[in-house]
C-alpha cells in the first residue's frame, strides 16, 4: 500500500510582514522543522488543520497514482515521488517535503 511521507522542512515568520498583525507573531506554533507525518489518505494525528487543506490534493494525487511531471509542473521536481509545497500562512509559512514511499512506519 503507498503511504506518503510529510516532513516539515522549514517554518518561517516573515518579519516584515507583521506589521498587518494585531500582535506579534513567532514560527507556527503547530509544526516544528524535522517533524515527520505519515498517511496513507487521512490527516496525520497532530498535524495541522489548515496546512492539511493547503496539501491535500498533492497528497490525494499521489496516492491515486499521480504525479507533477507534465504540464506547468514539467521539470519542476527531480523526483516524480516528491513535491515541495507550503501552508497559506503569509506571515509564518511552513513548508513541507511530500513524497511517495512504501515505509511501514
Amino acid at each position: 500500500m503507498k503511504k506518503i511521507r510529510i516532513t516539515v522542512l522549514k517554518t518561517l515568520v516573515q518579519k516584515d510582514l507583521q506589521r498587518y498583525c494585531g500582535v506579534p507573531l513567532e514560527k507556527c506554533p503547530c509544526l516544528s522543522e524535522g517533524q515527520v507525518f505519515f498517511t496513507t489518505y487521512e490527516k496525520p494525528e497532530g498535524f495541522c488543520d489548515w496546512a492539511w487543506n493547503d496539501i491535500h490534493p498533492y497528497v490525494a494525487s499521489f496516492l491515486t497514482g499521480g504525479n507533477f511531471t507534465k504540464g506547468i509542473f514539467e521539470g519542476w521536481m527531480k523526483d516524480k515521488n516528491t513535491m515541495i509545497a507550503c501552508c497559506t500562512d503569509g506571515i509564518r509559512p511552513v513548508i513541507f517535503e511530500i513524497t511517495v514511499t512504501n515505509a511501514k512506519s
